[in-house]
């Protein structure tokens, strides 16, 4: 074996160990998961969510509530803070020329939040769980088991669905 050959064998080794090293030390820098009831897994961080002076708490609605005065079906979700990890939800659809529609309360919890996703809070209705997602003065409320949220509309009507942040109050 000659100097040079012994040479590249040394670096071909050297190499596959940082390799190795680099990976394995990789592997220790994972973000814990949280598997959901449908299998998949969400990541959740350790950011301090103060809800009590953030932007999740205030009232959402459907897209038709602007055209609440033409006479317009809508939904209204009203989000308040119950502490630094839980929030208190109540959905109502118009009431006041329709019979409502739709009704529900509930208290989530807070799962995580990151730069992609936003806050999500999660819950467990209807023997199902279903999953606050707030960004961008967005709400998005959903379920892996979508019919469960029909179960608090009548007429066909669900839940499930995004919902925009109100700059004043749900007019009941």
């Amino acid at each position: 074996m000659t100097l040079s050959s012994h040479r590249f064998h040394s670096i071909a080794a050297l190499t596959l160990i940082a390799t190795t090293l680099a990976a394995v030390t990789g592997c220790h820098n994972v973000t814990p998961a949280v598997k959901s009831s449908a299998n998949n897994a969400v990541a959740v961080h350790s950011i301090p969510v103060d809800v009590m002076k953030d932007y999740i708490s205030g009232d959402y609605a459907s897209a038709d509530y602007d055209k609440r005065a033409q006479g317009y079906d809508w939904v209204g979700v009203m989000v308040r803070a119950e502490s630094d990890q839980q929030i208190d939800i109540k959905v109502r659809s118009r009431s006041d020329i329709k019979k409502q529609t739709c009704q529900f309360d509930g208290k989530a919890i807070l799962m995580g939040q990151d730069a992609a996703h936003g806050t999500i809070f999660q819950a467990q209705a209807n023997d199902s769980t279903v999953f606050f997602q707030f960004k961008d003065n967005m709400l998005t409320i959903d379920s892996p088991d979508t019919y469960a949220l029909n179960y608090f509309c009548s007429g066909g009507g669900s839940l499930a669905g995004e919902y925009q942040k109100l700059t004043e109050d749900l007019e009941v």
